[in-house]
């Protein structure tokens, strides 16, 4: 099971990666960071991207009504929402959220070239490094 840092460099290693970070969308830092930054500074990337995700987490829009709920799955057992998807003009931001033995206010942000990236991989691999990670 992969910490941060060896998390992060396998987002680093897909097709298209540019960069990758592990953030706290409770107060918006990174908790790690791999590659570039859009903004070219991963604490500011950091801070508005836990602002997108702070909104689909906390939004009653989002939270699935009770004819959608898994059944068997714990009621608060993390944010309703698995990931989001940002597409620019160039690139694409993966949000992932992370489940946690404590808050669940993590996620993996991913930052693909959009001509490079395969996102449906990206998802695919991103459900599974946030699934395994561990968090020391």
């Amino acid at each position: 099971m992969p910490g941060i840092d060896e998390c992060l460099l396998e987002a680093m290693a897909l097709p298209g990666a540019r960069g990758a970070a592990l953030v706290d969308w409770s107060s918006g830092l990174a908790l790690g960071t791999a590659g570039d930054s859009p903004v070219g500074d991963h604490e500011t990337t950091a801070a508005e991207t836990a602002e997108l995700a702070r909104a689909a987490a906390e939004y009653e829009s989002f939270a699935p009504s009770e004819d959608e709920a898994i059944p068997g799955a714990g009621a608060g057992t993390g944010p309703p929402v698995e990931d989001l998807i940002v597409t620019t003009r160039t690139g694409y931001h993966v949000l992932r959220f992370v489940e946690t033995s404590f808050d669940s206010s993590v996620f993996l942000h991913l930052w693909l070239d959009r001509t490079e990236g395969n996102l449906a991989l990206a998802r695919h691999r991103l459900r599974n490094l946030a699934e395994g990670l561990v968090l020391r």
